[in-house]
């Protein structure tokens, strides 16, 4: 499906000395390299490395490439330090056609706050094999063998931080050279240092400087008014300049006051020489173009929205820093939506000057003439997908849509054509979409629960209805209780016929309204017992062939509650209104795990026909969860945790049946057979499967699938940060 970003890219990385060589690294959705042959961005990890148990590696942290050889790529990967494990260096010769990888001994917060500074990741210029990282916990580490091994570089502190909440740590470094290859080691260096890890550390600045190679360090004297500020970016110049910016505050995002100073200039000369200040928001990326007095430098402004006169956005000088002007915020844009907030990164083109780009919350934009008097600016996401699925349904052959996409921070949309953006959502606001429904009888009645998030950073549950296949919309009047609260991607949502609509808000008893939400009335589910850090919920399904029958599934709330509870099946037979416990679903011992690591499906062809995937297998009934058959094909692959390395069955679907298959549907199924995680299919009802993707294709896992009903092996699919994808 066709979107355009969507997702906060984190960095951009020129190969600094082949301009044509550009990739883009993403909070959520792995790494990108720019094709200029098609104008599109190349995703690099979706094959191997990025499978079911491997999801949290499309976590980009930072991102190098080797100056002496353009094709060699590097980037280090995890989703945070709360606990996950340690991070991952992936490593490609080939500008990330293949990759191998190594296990780190730190971890790694590509998803956490201030995951666009750096890079992080440093190779030295002139003996590429020696790279540095600069770690969120556990301070400088070190390798001399291009990533193999990693030691710590203690002359920097032996402190190590708690992961949670999420530190900054040593934020990056720099080498003072420009020279490329030969071999030698680069002896003078700088790095950066977070004020969380200075001050656990004793450390006396935020910025340290080595002249024999990182073996030891000494504080460097920063501008008073700069002292125990973030330095988000930092760059040298051909001159032996440093560009240095400060910001008070950590992350994307962040307000100031920020400071952009420039450092040095000669061997020997450390003075500093204020070039830019702001107090409207904070400053974020910094990229030169040249050096000395006629250097263009462009700087990003965060933490500011909006589009007003004396807004600034992008700041550009073309002096070395003694005048200024705006080039960004007033400029002409090609698309409509926001272009500032979370401007971390900015990036001159080392071939072209007037090209400059600079990243915000939904992607990268771009202008080819930053030298005109009012530039003008076009996004560059073309095949770059990062929105994040968080319900995906498709309603009956025939219908005037494709399906519908509930998506973190973009909202519901009801799509009608694959090849173009959708225009069908209840909201042109920043929003989520938790969960969509339909009408299986009438499917332009459609009802979608979400999130309004609000630029203060609070978030309230909402919910939407349709008359018209999304072409109009209407809030509902009145929410059921729980649900303003109810702002996690457990909430869902279920509709059997026109006005009528089950709603379960995470961590509340689910409600029912027959009125398209004028009013709603408690259904007699039990509480279910909040459990920190995992929301819970039921997951709904209203049977398509008899819509008076509801399914309610929960899956006991997260793996720790497996002790004291388990998974449970109910069943309505009078719209969801009432329920039944079918306690034979509990006799067959399901896996007690998160909302999100579970699926259920209704055959619309056959009633009480439904599937389950419990985390660790499927379960199929014929009779409204009356008895169950499990299915020995799917397990998990398990390690020494209490929870599976990689979760045996998450999702599953069904789609149009293959024509004479003697099953009335296809049935797909996200887990693992043999040991081997994937999308497998089966037209037999289960008797047999066959896998239906391949290594090549498993974009950081598939978190949400959705049969066609129209086109035998069409299903949809979306992978982890990487939008909505589909096949025939």
């Amino acid at each position: 499906m066709k979107w355009g970003g969507g997702g906060y890219v984190t960095g951009l990385v020129y190969h600094p000395v082949n301009a044509s060589v550009l990739y883009a690294r993403t909070d959520v959705g792995g790494i990108y390299r720019w094709n200029a042959s098609n104008s599109t961005w190349m995703p690099l990890t979706d094959g191997p490395g990025f499978g079911g148990g491997e999801a949290r590696f499309h976590d980009v942290e930072s991102l190098a490439l080797d100056p002496a050889n353009d094709q060699k790529v590097y980037f280090v990967a995890g989703d945070t330090t709360k606990g996950n494990g340690n991070g991952r260096l992936y490593i490609s010769s080939d500008r990330g056609s293949s990759w191998t990888w190594v296990s780190l001994p730190f971890p790694v917060g590509g998803n956490d706050t201030a995951r666009a500074v750096g890079e992080r990741l440093k190779l030295d210029p002139t003996n590429p094999s020696t790279m540095f990282y600069g770690s969120r916990t556990s301070g400088l580490w070190k390798s001399s063998d291009a990533g193999q091994t990693w030691n710590r570089v203690t002359g920097l502190g032996s402190f190590t931080l708690a992961g949670d909440p999420p530190p900054v740590g040593i934020e990056h470094l720099m080498f003072d050279n420009s020279g490329v290859g030969g071999g030698a080691t680069t002896w003078i260096m700088y790095a950066a240092i977070a004020p969380d890890y200075a001050n656990a550390a004793g450390l006396t600045s935020v910025l340290y400087k080595s002249v024999n190679g990182g073996a030891t360090w000494t504080p460097v004297p920063v501008p008073s008014q700069a002292a125990g500020f973030y330095i988000p970016h930092m760059l040298r110049t051909s001159d032996g300049s440093f560009y240095i910016v400060f910001n008070k505050n950590r992350g994307e995002g962040a307000g100031g006051p920020g400071y952009l100073y420039k450092f040095g200039g000669t061997v020997g000369n450390e003075s500093w020489n204020l070039l830019n200040s702001s107090t409207q928001g904070g400053f974020g990326g910094v990229s030169v173009y040249g050096a000395g007095s006629g250097a263009r430098i462009a700087l990003g402004v965060t933490g500011t929205w909006g589009d007003y006169p004396g807004k600034q956005v992008v700041r550009l000088s073309d002096n070395d820093g003694l005048a200024w002007h705006e080039i960004a915020a007033g400029m002409p844009h090609n698309a409509p939506g926001d272009f500032s907030g979370w401007v971390d990164d900015v990036e001159i083109d080392p071939a072209n000057r007037d090209h400059v780009m600079h990243v915000f919350g939904g992607g990268i934009w771009e202008t080819f003439n930053a030298s005109a008097a009012t530039p003008s600016w076009s996004l560059k996401v073309n095949n770059l997908e990062e929105t994040a699925t968080l319900s995906l349904v498709t309603p009956p052959a025939g219908a005037s849509y494709k399906f519908i996409n509930s998506a973190g921070d973009i909202g519901t949309w009801v799509n009608t054509d694959l090849a173009t953006k959708p225009t069908k959502g209840p909201l042109n606001a920043w929003s989520s979409g938790n969960s969509a429904d339909l009408a299986w009888s009438d499917p332009q009645y459609i009802a979608a629960a979400g999130v309004i998030n609000n630029g203060d950073g609070s978030h309230v549950g909402t919910g939407y209805w349709s008359g018209d296949g999304g072409n109009s919309w209407s809030t509902f009047a009145s929410l059921p209780a729980g649900a303003a609260a109810g702002t996690e991607g457990a909430s869902n949502i279920a509709v059997t016929t026109r006005n009528n609509v089950i709603w379960a808000p995470n961590d509340a008893v689910p409600s029912y309204t027959t009125n398209s939400g004028a009013s709603w009335n408690a259904t007699n589910l039990p509480a279910l017992a909040p459990i920190s850090g995992a929301p819970r919920s039921y997951r709904l399904a209203v049977d398509r062939k008899n819509p008076n029958k509801v399914y309610a599934y929960d899956s006991g709330g997260a793996w720790w509650n497996q002790w004291s509870d388990t998974a449970h099946f109910w069943a309505s037979t009078d719209g969801g209104h009432t329920y039944t416990e079918r306690t034979s679903f509990k006799a067959t011992s399901p896996m007690v795990t998160f909302f999100g690591n579970t699926s259920m499906a209704v055959n619309p062809n056959v009633e009480g026909d439904v599937w389950l995937a419990d985390g660790n297998a499927v379960y199929h009934s014929v009779d409204g969860g009356g008895t169950w058959t499990k299915l020995s094909d799917f397990s998990s692959v398990w390690g020494s945790n209490n929870w599976p390395d990689v979760q045996g069955a998450t999702v599953v679907t069904l789609g149009k049946a293959a024509l004479g298959s003697p099953y009335s549907a296809a049935v797909y199924v996200v887990g693992v057979i043999n040991g081997a995680w994937g999308v497998y299919r089966s037209d037999d009802a289960g008797a047999h499967w066959s896998r239906f993707n391949d290594d090549s294709h498993q974009f950081g896992g598939v978190l949400h699938m959705a049969g066609d009903w129209n086109t035998y092996g069409r299903l949809y699919a979306a992978g982890n940060g990487r939008g909505v994808l589909y096949t025939n």
